[in-house]
């Protein structure tokens, strides 16, 4: 009875360590500086929009064929978006460069002055 007892704790332990292991192994990995994770997020999300809707039977009177155009429009605006935030990444993330001076900031328009007022009506 004590053997099969610890034959029964040795397998449970044991199925715990490598449950516990292979959770850890497939989890999301991080990609990238923190604004870009989200990019990468919706890119995922939208190949999956993409999969459903090429998937769908039916055609919903030409919606789901404007819809994926959609997907691939938004697909490559964030295509855009990650090669704009690389390209003008801070300069604390690029080594080896100097920080550009901020740029001047343009005073604010000028109010039009306000509109006499009407003389008097005698």
């Amino acid at each position: 009875m004590l053997k099969r007892n610890v034959i029964v704790i040795v397998v449970l332990a044991l199925g715990f360590v490598l449950g516990y292991g292979t959770l850890a192994f497939t989890q999301d990995k991080k990609q990238g500086p923190q604004p870009l994770r989200q990019i990468h997020a919706a890119a995922r999300a939208l190949e999956l929009a993409q999969n459903h809707l090429e998937k769908a039977e039916h055609h919903f009177g030409g919606h789901r064929a404007k819809a994926l155009d959609l997907v691939k429009q938004a697909e490559g605006e964030l295509k855009q978006a990650v090669e704009y935030a690389r390209a003008n990444a801070p300069a604390s993330a690029k080594p080896g460069t100097t920080t550009a001076p901020a740029p001047a900031t343009t005073p604010p328009p000028a109010t039009a002055p306000a509109p006499a007022t009407p003389a008097p009506k005698q």
